[in-house]
């Protein structure tokens, strides 16, 4: 089999066979079976479900010889996310709007494609699409553009990640989830040790993205290390209560320094885009009301800093309770890889919990994790969190 663009993203064989024969037929002018302008890629978190479709973007917007060939300019461009006839939507509030939906899905599908074969766009995380984001796309998946391809990222079919009307007119690709071996060879492809490779790919749940930047990232290794020495904390009086205020600080810190920058330039530009700056009668004129605008981009930078910080924390506690599940299985005895190979000695030491204690700890994570949705204060449910999980390990 070539080495083409579904093998160098590391999609799987069943999956990268459908879209390879799919992007045939497009490049063929064939539509029908083997390809149509909407798609659902489901799929658990971290089996790379956008990476596949961005590969098949690739695919269809390629010039190569050989469909999807990875080498091509085109290829090359998608997989960059610098095609100018690929969009790729990454939500960060907490829901997609259905003013988001019209301006960064709908309205760029309408347009007609520069340079490439097709205008794709590529929605992440459609699960969070409100019944008047999704109401509004429905018209544009019905009855799509003849240049246009829309695929959509969900985790699932079920009816809460995708409504019925979406998912029964776009053909659907499910995309399971790599193995900790399929993990840890992307990884070394890209010049990561072997070792080092393995383990992120354990630690991450065999998540892709996830797995790079733990094996990569300085400071997502040591919120992992912090998180996971909790679980200790847990046995010595008020730390683990510290040990919390000082996880959510250090999240905040992270999520709002890696958004600053980009903040900054959607303000200058809206102030530029204003006339901010500039004097006489005229320019005073044109700059009432200006501060509403300013302020309705701040209130959605916010939403993009809660959301943030939800998911660092809600990545740190997928490590605890994968900790917590490491030292269950070992308390009944079942053979089953570790998440944290690295931690077994933490893992063996909370053995002495027993089955029962266990899985009330991995309960206690579970419901601070569903607090976050509900917008309950981290600091609350984090706490309380620690509180279930002491009464769980019988803490005085």
């Amino acid at each position: 089999m070539n080495a083409d663009i579904f093998a160098h993203m590391g999609i799987s064989a069943r999956v990268a066979e459908e879209l390879r024969t799919a992007a045939h037929a497009a490049r063929m002018g064939h539509t029908g079976s083997a390809m149509t302008h909407a798609w659902l890629f489901t799929g658990p978190p971290g089996s790379g479900r956008s990476v596949a479709a961005v590969a098949f973007a690739a695919a269809l917007e390629c010039t190569g010889e050989i469909v999807g060939c990875g080498v091509c300019e085109h290829c090359q461009k998608v997989q960059k996310n610098a095609h100018t006839d690929v969009v790729h939507v990454i939500p960060r509030e907490l829901s997609i709007s259905v003013e988001s939906m019209r301006d960064d899905v709908v309205g760029p599908a309408a347009r007609m494609p520069t340079v490439g074969r097709w205008r794709i766009v590529i929605l992440d995380d459609a699960d969070r699409l409100t019944e008047s984001a999704a109401n509004a796309l429905l018209k544009t998946v019905e009855e799509p553009p003849a240049h246009t391809v829309i695929m959509l990222c969900a985790p699932s079919t079920d009816p809460q990640d995708i409504i019925p009307t979406l998912l029964s007119r776009s053909r659907h690709v499910y995309v399971p989830q790599p193995s900790i071996e399929e993990v840890a060879e992307i990884l070394m492809r890209g010049g990561i040790d072997q070792d080092v490779a393995r383990l992120a790919a354990a630690a991450s749940g065999h998540h892709i993205g996830r797995a790079r930047h733990l094996a990569t990232d300085k400071a997502t290794q040591e919120r992992r290390s912090a998180i996971l020495n909790l679980a200790e904390l847990i046995f010595h009086g008020d730390q683990a209560f510290q040990a919390v205020s000082d996880l959510i600080k250090n999240a905040k810190t992270y999520a709002i320094e890696g958004l600053a920058a980009e903040n900054e330039r959607e303000i200058e530009k809206l102030r530029m885009s204003l006339g901010m700056g500039a004097r006489g009668k005229g320019a005073q004129k044109a700059l009432e009301g200006s501060a509403s605008q300013i302020k309705e981009l701040e209130k959605l930078q916010k939403k993009r800093e809660t959301r943030a910080i939800r998911d660092v924390l809600d990545m740190q506690l997928v490590d605890l309770m994968g900790l917590y599940r490491d030292a269950l299985m070992l308390s009944t005895g079942v053979n089953l890889h570790p998440i944290h190979p690295d931690m077994q000695g933490l893992a063996h030491d909370l053995v002495k919990v027993g089955p029962e204690g266990l899985l009330a700890c991995i309960d206690a994570v579970q419901l601070c994790r569903a607090a976050f949705p509900q917008n309950v204060r981290p600091e609350a449910a984090m706490d309380a969190m620690v509180g279930r999980i002491r009464i769980a390990c019988k803490v005085r």
